[in-house]
């Protein structure tokens, strides 16, 4: 590894710790408290004055409408797939194995800051519930938000689409990420720095460490050569 990517590697190390540091150490979390506050009421009372706008975060809020960021994330998988060769096809799929494996133990590694954090639904008292105002079960409450799981797991296939595929492919993950990551702020399941705070610092201290340095291709090197099928190498 050269020493560009290694001081690349702890400027973004520094880089997230401030982040997170800037939101965990102020009494009531600082600035960004005004910031959380703002959002999530200017939504809330957004779906009281327009019912279809209630009704829109109520199904994008509902559990099934994952499936739907799956196949976003598939359909732009697919599309550099389609473009592959039959071995570059078997490397791609070694890389989704790796983005899999990374993002469960990166997920696990931001579930073990000290932080226990309850969405803004549940934290301020008389407020509207999207499940409530439109009879959809949505998820629109959680007793410990922070940091957002759903969020980081789509910020985590954003960058992985950066580095084996370029920075258009990150783009268009970046657009995943605000398109299905965005409906969980709007609903108050989620407060925004739990997105914008919480999974990203865990990123740019964790994952850095992955697509940075040659690990994550050396398990990509590694499910290459040992999964089964016609093309795997001698």
């Amino acid at each position: 590894m050269r020493a560009t990517r290694f001081v690349t590697i702890l400027l973004l190390n520094a880089l997230g710790v401030v982040l997170f540091l800037s939101w965990y150490l102020p009494p009531d979390h600082g600035f960004w408290a005004a910031i959380d506050k703002g959002i999530f009421f200017s939504f809330n009372n957004l779906m009281v004055d327009h019912p279809g706008f209630a009704l829109l975060v109520a199904i994008t809020n509902f559990r099934g409408f994952d499936l739907v960021s799956l196949l976003a994330m598939g359909a732009l998988y697919l599309f550099y797939w389609r473009r592959e060769t039959p071995p570059g096809r078997r490397r791609m799929l070694a890389i989704g194995i790796a983005m899999l494996l990374s993002a469960v133990i990166v997920n696990q590694l931001g579930h073990l800051l000290p932080v226990q954090h309850k969405s803004p639904t549940l934290f301020f008292d008389n407020v509207h519930r999207v499940s409530e105002l439109t009879g959809i079960p949505a998820k629109d409450a959680s007793t410990n938000s922070f940091p957002g799981d759903h969020g980081m797991m789509l910020m985590i296939f954003a960058c992985f689409m950066w580095r084996y595929f370029g920075f258009r492919a990150f783009l268009t993950g970046v657009a995943i990420v605000i398109v299905f990551a965005l409906p969980r702020v709007m609903a108050g399941a989620h407060w925004f720095t739990d997105i914008a705070v919480g999974s990203l610092s865990v990123l740019l201290v964790a994952l850095s460490w992955v697509l940075l340095t040659p690990l994550s291709d050396a398990i990509v090197s590694f499910f290459y050569r040992k999964l089964p099928g016609k093309y795997k190498p001698e």
